[in-house]
């Protein structure tokens, strides 16, 4: 059984490429599956029944383990199976009534508007590279835009006549405005960075550019860059991309912007994925009245 395991942390790290830390905790969930297997005198993966994999979802259960490990622990599972039935190792797929446990995704800390001036503080803008930070991350919060979004964005998506972002090339029907903070920044940024970044690769129209080799930057490129600048700012709460999409939406909405104008910024498909910055205000006028009203 343990065999089958090996090949399977194989087939994980030469054919999809898994991170060693994923490996390590793909092989730890199975490893702790098969010990509850040997218990129940299980000497082949083919012997296991669904009531015994229900039975061990039940004793993480029992344990007081976080939802979010039995919900990893039922993937991890699952995925082993589909491993096995593929290589032919095993025949039907005893996963599929695994329910994971739901899990309430918690909404980010909203940085205050001291905090997010703190952040946009910490770029050198003396030089290429803080240059395009500090445009970065001006139109970030500015606008509310995706990690995704922003590190395509080319240069021929602003509208600086209008001051805004046009996502046609996208291909969506979608335009967000953005102040005159961004727009200076961004200028400033393409006056006297971006070329800089560029060297002597050739220029194929994207805005912010990685400080090596000229070409778009990454998503990790991103979350490196606002998590430097957020420790530099001696910001405790954990600051990524979606925080700031985050704040953004609730700042917008606390200051009375109309809830559709927010998801058309957002570019929300569903309303109710809007609707959570406006709950988020709702919860916090309560907290405030129950802390001050004393009846």
């Amino acid at each position: 059984m343990e065999e089958a395991i090996d090949e399977f942390i194989r087939y994980l790290s030469f054919v999809k490429e898994a991170k060693e830390n994923s490996l390590v905790s793909y092989r730890r969930d199975l490893m702790r599956l098969l010990f509850f297997m040997r218990k129940e005198s299980i000497n082949s993966w083919s012997e296991v029944t669904e009531d015994q994999l229900y039975s061990y979802v039940r004793s993480m259960n029992e344990k007081l383990m976080a939802d979010t490990t039995i919900s990893r622990h039922i993937s991890t599972i699952r995925s082993f199976w589909h491993f096995m039935i593929e290589s032919g190792e095993l025949e039907n797929d005893i996963t599929e009534g695994l329910k994971a446990p739901h899990i309430e995704k918690s909404l980010p800390k909203i940085l205050t508007e001291r905090e997010i001036a703190m952040l946009l503080e910490q770029p050198d803008i003396n030089t290429p590279k803080g240059k395009r930070d500090k445009a970065m991350l001006e139109l970030l919060f500015a606008t509310g835009i995706r990690a995704s979004e922003i590190i395509r964005l080319r240069i021929d998506d602003i509208e600086f006549r209008l001051n805004c972002i046009d996502f046609k090339n996208f291909g969506q029907d979608r335009i967000v405005p953005f102040g005159q903070h961004a727009r200076s920044a961004i200028m400033d940024y393409l006056k006297g960075g971006r070329l800089n970044l560029l060297g002597d690769t050739v220029d194929e129209g994207i805005l912010f550019l990685s400080a090596t080799g000229g070409k778009a930057m990454s998503r990790q490129g991103v979350w490196k860059m606002i998590k430097k600048y957020g420790k530099m700012a001696g910001i405790k709460a954990d600051i990524t991309p979606f925080s700031i999409r985050h704040t953004f939406a609730s700042h917008m909405i606390e200051n009375g912007a109309d809830i559709q104008v927010v998801q058309e910024m957002l570019g929300h498909t569903d309303i109710a994925s809007t609707q959570r910055y406006a709950d988020n205000k709702h919860n916090y006028i309560r907290e405030i009245y129950q802390r001050t009203q004393p009846r």
